[in-house]
């Protein structure tokens, strides 16, 4: 059988690593799965990347607010009509079940639509002045060439709310995707060519952190970053770019509590936090890695979490009957078993899971079994640090006061739930809990593209994405000063 050689997207050209090097990739739940090679990318071919966005920039800029809406919308009606086909290779590909990942592009295809909207929204603002004669205004325009640098775990959706809304305000982009799913970078960029996108707006170039990653980081032509992947690599990203004056936006981990008090739905607690805990493998920024418990109910919670995750059906993701697919590299599985080791070592009780899971050709690719911990030590590395992956940690609270005191203790901000009937509760949980994403009564993921998406603390950079508030990143304001002359 053959397998496709995928290239770059530079200069609206498909086109080869100068090296000629490729990288392969494979599926995480079956690693005899080859869907494709790609271009191993370096630092010649981000130049070239570069050099494409910043030729094209001037007249990107220059396009129509409706002409640029256009193309998105016509991108997204491209991609709608592939949505099950790319979702099954993004399942494939990133290892989350079928349904999410039909799910995921559907998402991705709703992000697009947006910013076509959004795009055609007023621009600027009217200021009364102190001299009557004076007109004085302001306009939004867009900021240049931007980077885009991007995590596995979202390969369609996070691509798309970082894209979407830099083209739609008349920057143009070099993208560099994760390296364990540039299929669906291919995939996202192929809807954006094809709906018209002129050359050099988008260029996509796919290879390693230090191949890509670094000289687009750190190239003068390249006015800002847009970064979502782990805290630390954040942290050093923000500092090369503000080093050379360069505008950066992060989002980075969480370590996402939910609470359930006791005059909750129980059933309908215990399936979110299932949910939020599990599905994506736990491989998302926003997964509820906390459960914090009232006291009252802990013990009755806790069964419930501990027959419904270790009975959680974990396999091939395109299986209608899997619930867990695999975590996405043999590297994920050793560090979350060794978090999984560091954990007990600490004193918290194993109720489910723990350990890597082998047999009905699982051997073949990287599961880990969806697991659960009681009597978990709030102040330990286990309390503190995001796991990321399927790996959910209990801790019973007596109050309101000391939940919101251990789920305000971590230096993550991202999101945040609480379960409960009384309003009074969920009102005082929204003003006190220190989280950029509060939901009452549902799962701590969960983000529509319309709102502002961000956290506190280390979880970004204080900035938001998504919604309205993406403006105010892939724009800068230009004050006018208009004097009328007097009339003759």
């Amino acid at each position: 059988m053959s397998v496709t050689t995928y290239q770059n997207y530079i200069g609206g050209e498909w086109v080869a690593a100068k090296s000629g090097e490729t990288f392969e990739s494979r599926s995480p739940a079956d690693a005899d799965v080859l869907l494709g090679r790609f271009a191993a990318s370096g630092a010649a071919d981000v130049d070239a990347a570069v050099t494409a966005a910043s030729e094209a920039r001037a007249s990107w800029r220059r396009t129509s607010a409706i002409a640029r809406a256009n193309i998105l919308h016509k991108a997204a009606e491209i991609l709608a009509s592939r949505v099950n086909d790319v979702g099954r290779e993004l399942t494939i590909e990133e290892g989350k079940t079928l349904k999410e990942g039909i799910g995921e592009t559907g998402r991705a295809v709703q992000i697009l639509r947006y910013y076509a909207g959004e795009a055609q929204q007023p621009d600027g603002e009217h200021y009364p002045s102190a001299n009557p004669n004076t007109l004085l205004y302001t306009v939004r325009e867009p900021v240049g060439v931007v980077g885009v640098i991007t995590p596995w775990n979202f390969p369609i959706a996070i691509p798309a709310w970082k894209i979407a809304p830099a083209l739609a305000f008349g920057n143009t982009v070099v993208f560099k995707p994760a390296t364990y799913t540039p299929l669906l970078a291919v995939r996202f960029v192929e809807a954006l060519a094809e709906a018209g996108l002129p050359p050099g707006v988008v260029n996509l170039v796919t290879g390693s952190a230090g191949g890509v990653g670094d000289p687009l980081i750190d190239d003068d032509r390249v006015t800002a970053i847009s970064f979502t992947g782990s805290e630390p690599v954040g942290r050093s990203v923000a500092k090369r770019v503000s080093a050379r004056g360069g505008k950066v936006q992060l989002e980075l981990g969480g370590k996402n509590p939910a609470i359930v008090f006791a005059d909750a739905d129980l059933d309908h607690a215990v399936n979110h936090l299932v949910s939020g805990a599990m599905w994506s493998s736990g491989q998302k920024c926003t997964a509820t890695s906390r459960a914090l418990l009232d006291a009252s109910i802990a013990d009755e919670v806790t069964r419930r979490l501990t027959e419904r995750i270790g009975g959680l059906a974990t396999g091939d993701p395109l299986a209608d009957s899997t619930q867990v697919g695999p975590v996405i590299s043999d590297e994920a599985v050793n560090r979350i078993l060794g978090d999984i080791e560091s954990a007990e070592s600490e004193g918290a009780r194993l109720l489910a899971g723990g350990s890597k899971l082998e047999g009905d050709g699982r051997e073949r690719g990287n599961f880990v079994a969806p697991t659960l911990f009681g009597e978990m030590n709030p102040e330990s590395r286990f309390g503190q640090e995001e796991v990321f992956g399927p790996v959910l940690g209990i801790t019973t609270v007596k109050d309101m006061d000391e939940a919101l005191e251990i789920a305000n203790s971590v230096r993550f901000g991202l999101s945040a739930s609480i379960f409960t009937s009384d309003l009074g509760k969920a009102m005082h949980f929204i003003n006190g809990i220190d989280a950029g994403i509060v939901h009452v009564n549902a799962e701590t993921p969960g983000a529509e593209p319309q709102v502002p998406f961000g956290g506190y603390k280390s979880s970004s950079s204080y900035s938001r994405e998504q919604g309205k508030s993406a403006r105010d990143f892939y724009t800068q304001i230009k004050t006018v000063y208009v004097d009328l002359p007097s009339p003759a």
